[in-house]
């Protein structure tokens, strides 16, 4: 391994390129703004940023109880799980399906990138298989991961007609207004966008009898609790609820008190970080953060690289200073229009850029195949947010990489 991994080794980096300011700064980038007011993860022991991954022969494999073949689900939905090439469940979708098939309130804890989509989506599509009046409410923190399980939907759906929308901000009221017409079988959306078409009427809840609470912490953590208790209370009783988070707290046990009935709980967290990411620092301290950088992305192991900035504005600027020094990338941020945002994450995943640079918006739940490296250009708020944007990289058994640049 290179040793700009070694903790003690990101002062050997040098700068070879020759900076072009262009338009973008009279003064030398060294990056994102930074508000006093917030949180800049300076509380955080930077020994946490370290960490090797550990060897695959220390990796005890996961064994099955289920294949999904042993799921008493419509034909039709194996069918589609095979074409997707799934082949045995993963430990999240092995507890929590037949929990689900018996119709049992669930929480479920597991780490990022374990596959609690397939886990909430494969028996609920056979529960409306079987009654097409139903109806599913799944509502999550960010337009990202509505559209992400849409097309997770449109995976395990295939031929079977059964429908969904997405109702997310950012995007035209109307179109989706309309959609809720043919009152669609899965509604997939945002607490701010259901909110808004619930007051409008748009939106009755009353028809819908089970209702998927994705990403909980990150909603929590985003200020949606006020939102949430709203749509909940809009949703018929009894209910089916189904409740999946990364971590727990005080906070999360109070809604599962409030909001389940007599839940299963499954829990296959295995540690605070993935055990297949190999994790350590930069040290920048007296250099442009930029041009260390650069160095990095130069060398060819930095195949596919997903890099975090605290800031709309730093993001959106480094991204363009990247591009201009011919690194093929792209942008995502909260100033960005859904589509603009949607567009850039196909590109990133179909490899049409090496490089996406993203603000928190992008650090939990999405699933991007073969991330090579994240980099934390800029230290994350908490460590929370630092084990959520880890975790897009070293997924699916693979190997990934982590950089903190940290002064």
């Amino acid at each position: 391994m290179k040793t700009y991994y070694k903790n003690n080794s990101a002062s050997s980096v040098r700068r070879p390129f020759t900076r072009d300011r262009g338009n973008f700064s009279r003064a030398p980038y060294r990056g994102p703004r930074r508000s006093s007011k917030r949180n800049t993860g300076a509380g955080i022991d930077v020994s946490r940023f370290i960490n090797k991954a550990q060897p695959a022969e220390e990796v005890v494999a996961y064994e099955p109880k289920y294949s999904f073949a042993d799921f008493e689900i419509d034909s039709l939905i194996k069918r589609n799980i095979e074409k997707k090439g799934y082949k045995t469940p993963t430990p999240i979708q092995d507890q929590s399906i037949p929990a689900i098939l018996s119709g049992k309130d669930i929480v479920g804890i597991a780490n990022t990138g374990t596959g609690k989509t397939g886990a909430f989506l494969i028996p609920l599509l056979n529960k409306v298989m079987k009654s097409r009046n139903e109806r599913v409410l799944i509502v999550v923190p960010t337009r990202e991961l509505a559209i992400q399980i849409d097309e997770e939907f449109r995976g395990f759906s295939r031929d079977s007609r059964l429908n969904s929308v997405i109702l997310v901000g950012g995007a035209n009221i109307n179109p989706q207004m309309r959609a809720l017409r043919y009152n669609p079988n899965f509604v997939i959306g945002t607490p701010g966008r259901l909110k808004d078409l619930i007051n409008r009427k748009a939106l009755d809840l009353s028809r819908f009898g089970t209702l998927v609470l994705d990403e909980a912490d990150r909603m929590l953590d985003m200020g949606f609790i006020g939102d949430i208790k709203f749509i909940v209370s809009h949703v018929k009783k009894p209910r089916h609820t189904l409740f999946f988070s990364a971590t727990l707290s005080r906070e999360i046990e109070a809604l599962i008190g409030n909001f389940l009935s007599d839940p299963i709980r499954v829990s296959v967290k295995t540690g605070d970080t993935a055990k297949t990411v190999n994790q350590d620092v930069v040290r920048v301290a007296g250099k442009n953060k930029v041009d260390v950088l650069y160095e990095l992305l130069s060398k060819p192991e930095f195949d596919k690289v997903l890099i975090f900035g605290r800031t709309k504005y730093g993001v959106e600027k480094l991204s363009k200073i990247l591009d201009s020094k011919g690194f093929r990338s792209a942008s995502i941020h909260g100033n960005k229009t859904q589509f603009h945002r949607q567009r850039a994450l196909i590109a990133f995943k179909r490899n049409q850029v090496k490089i996406l640079v993203a603000t928190d918006v992008a650090a939990r739940g999405l699933d991007i195949p073969n991330v090579s490296h994240v980099i934390n250009f800029d230290v994350p708020n908490c460590y929370e947010d630092y084990v959520h944007r880890i975790g897009r990289t070293g997924r699916a058994g693979q190997r990934g990489q982590a950089l903190t640049f940290i002064d």
